[in-house]
């Protein structure tokens, strides 16, 4: 039944109608009638942050913990365009999001008034700006039906003050589930089965929509079928148990012995990832000329972005490797078995080897003050509870980071996942808001936490019991790392000097404790490891957010 209101009362009640609970925003003046009435829907939560790059940043992670689209108000076009880097990142990774700012009355054309649409149409999926009261409820509906769809994404609605202030008949009707779970093809996944039968060196490469699938343990039916070594390409979410012992970590081109992997397979199956996805140019085909690249996904746009694909599969991860998984046990053999069973002990051993000589290789600096990244990681991860989310912002300690903090299921590590820095506060604030019942960890490094450091005051301003851990290395030190491995990789320079790069050291050091303490936020300066396990269970008792500043030794 319609009944007659005005556009922004039917924006909020159509945020009702969604099930929205949170609002993560920064508003202007043109924002001012949404605020306003905001204080007739106590359902919807309203969390003020200082900078629109921790609002996106808390409602990616928040979309992506809890499944569905979040809602996000900026302002006009100054704010939204705050928000394009981590709406540009929500976009590449598939993050459903619903991002809206208001914009002047439309009659000032003449003046000033920018095209909200058409600024950040680039970064979303779709984007539309209204004039019309009677355009908003039909426009929400389509908009969190789009955010929510294969391929998911980032949408976008602005609303002129006609739009908000004008009156008009409405109805108030949400969005539907658009069930999209495309069973795969079945030629493509008999040919999938034959060239995995016929494999001598197989690999898994597996990705973020295969957990956004809810596919995990059909890949590790797969991977223990078969005898898969698994890679986890780059991305943020679980998509394969950490502690499996067919688990070799994460594949990054800019390691010299992974890119050497990559020569010796003959058939790598991705599913739900973007292979070989980099920042540097490593050639053409990454792949050597006999290998195959099977690549199962969602997205059809991901298939064949780049590597040549032999076999390309398009639908939902899960009933995919269901499929694959029937094909191929009709096809084994005992044989087929026992050669299987070899190569399941093999990628056994190969990952002791691995965890073994990466633990013998920090062994040497363990004491050393300023602590190490391992040592401080080793001692984190012992200390934090059980049931812990960690977020992972660490950037350039990502190796350490990853070696001790062990995960089997999406959700227990989370990721940031842009390319840019600075996602890491909001992120770490958003995984909280949707996990209110598990105390949450975020390891940031000290240049990420400070391009968004407000955000610190939003999680003291409605208590959002994170925990901050910040790497503090008093560097840019990722791009000492990238200069290195640019010199000495992709120009083949005898030396390099990405030690020696000028401006990414932080002359004058952060005192992130301190920077905490002023914004209400519970911060410890910590550079003894034996201070650590004490100083996580004072701020998970405390029940309020706090900031453990690590100090950490950052020599390359």
């Amino acid at each position: 039944m319609s009944q007659l209101m005005t556009g922004k009362q039917a924006l909020l009640e159509m945020l009702k109608a969604e099930g929205v609970e949170y609002i993560f925003g920064n508003p202007g003046t043109s924002e001012g009638p949404i605020i306003d009435l905001l204080g007739d829907y106590p359902e919807l939560r309203y969390i003020l942050t200082l900078q629109e790059s921790v609002a996106v940043g808390m409602g990616e992670a928040y979309a992506r913990a809890t499944g569905t689209a979040s809602f996000v108000s900026l302002h006009v076009d100054s704010g939204l365009a705050n928000g394009i880097a981590l709406m540009l990142d929500a976009l590449n990774t598939g993050t459903p999001m619903v991002v809206t700012s208001a914009n002047y009355d439309v009659r000032k054309v003449n003046e000033t008034m920018t095209d909200l649409a058409e600024l950040v149409r680039p970064v979303t999926k779709w984007s539309v700006e209204l004039s019309h009261a009677d355009q908003i409820p039909s426009t929400i509906r389509r908009a969190f039906n789009e955010a929510n769809s294969h391929p998911k994404g980032p949408v976008y609605v602005g609303f002129t003050s006609n739009a908000l202030e004008g009156m008009a008949e409405m109805n108030i009707e949400p969005s539907r589930p658009v069930y999209d779970a495309s069973r795969p093809s079945a030629e493509g996944i008999a040919r999938a089965a034959s060239l995995l039968m016929d494999a001598s060196r197989p690999m898994m490469l597996v990705g973020d929509r295969l957990s956004d699938d809810g596919a995990v343990d059909q890949a590790v039916g797969l991977a223990e079928l078969m005898g898969l070594p698994v890679y986890q390409a780059r991305g943020a979410e679980v998509s394969f148990p950490t502690t499996h012992e067919q688990f070799l970590g994460a594949l990054s081109l800019r390691v010299n012995e992974q890119r050497a992997v990559l020569q010796t397979v003959d058939v790598v199956l991705a599913v739900g990832s973007d292979p070989f996805e980099e920042l540097f140019y490593w050639g053409d085909v990454i792949l050597s000329a006999d290998a195959k690249l099977v690549h199962i996904d969602p997205d059809r746009s991901r298939i064949g972005r780049s590597e040549p694909t032999e076999v390309g599969i398009v639908g939902h991860c899960g009933l995919a490797l269901q499929d694959l998984i029937a094909a191929l046990e009709e096809r084994l053999s005992p044989g087929n078995r026992t050669e299987i069973g070899l190569r399941k002990e093999a990628i056994a051993a190969e990952r002791q080897s691995n965890r073994a000589a990466f633990e013998e290789s920090v062994a040497e600096k363990w004491d050393h003050r300023p602590m190490t990244p391992a040592r401080m990681m080793a001692e984190l991860a012992a200390a934090i509870p059980d049931n812990a989310v960690v977020v992972d912002d660490s950037i350039s300690n990502r190796g350490a980071m990853r070696h001790y903090f062990q995960a089997g299921r999406r959700g227990d590590l989370r990721g940031y996942r842009g390319q840019s820095i600075g996602g890491g506060m909001g992120t770490t604030m958003g995984t909280q808001c949707a996990n209110p019942d598990r105390p949450v960890f975020g390891i940031i490094g000290d240049g990420s936490a400070m391009m968004t450091i407000q955000g610190l005051w939003t999680a003291a301003n409605d208590n959002i019991p994170c925990v901050f851990v910040i790497c503090n290395n008093g560097a840019y030190r990722v791009l000492k790392v990238n200069f290195n491995v640019y010199q000495r990789d992709v120009l083949e320079l005898p030396e390099t000097s990405g030690g020696q790069l000028l401006y990414s050291d932080f002359g004058t050091p952060f005192d992130m404790a301190a920077i905490a303490n002023s914004m209400g936020v519970h911060g410890e300066r910590i550079t003894d490891p034996a201070e650590i396990k004490p100083a996580v269970d004072r701020a998970v008792a405390s029940g309020k957010p706090a900031l453990l500043d690590m100090v950490i030794d950052g020599s390359l």
